[in-house]
């Protein structure tokens, strides 16, 4: 397993919508991501950096392997 990077949240989103996640807006201080196929939204924390036991989460809810989403993060 990859070793998770830390990211802010404004870059969890840009590494999602490389992944083909739509950035729909923002409800107080989380960002609202939609993707075709999924039936409920990612709601990203817009914070300076993100705790590692949430980001995992959200890899997850995201339907990605934290080893893809390395990969993106370096691309």
């Amino acid at each position: 397993m990859s070793h998770l990077p830390r990211v802010s949240g404004k870059q969890a989103v840009k590494i999602f919508q490389k992944a083909g996640w739509i950035l729909r807006g923002q409800v107080g201080s989380h960002m609202v991501l939609t993707k075709a196929g999924h039936t409920a939204n990612l709601s990203v924390p817009n914070h300076g950096e993100l705790a590692a036991g949430t980001l995992r989460k959200l890899i997850r809810f995201a339907g990605l392997e934290v080893d893809q989403f390395v990969a993106l993060y370096r691309k």
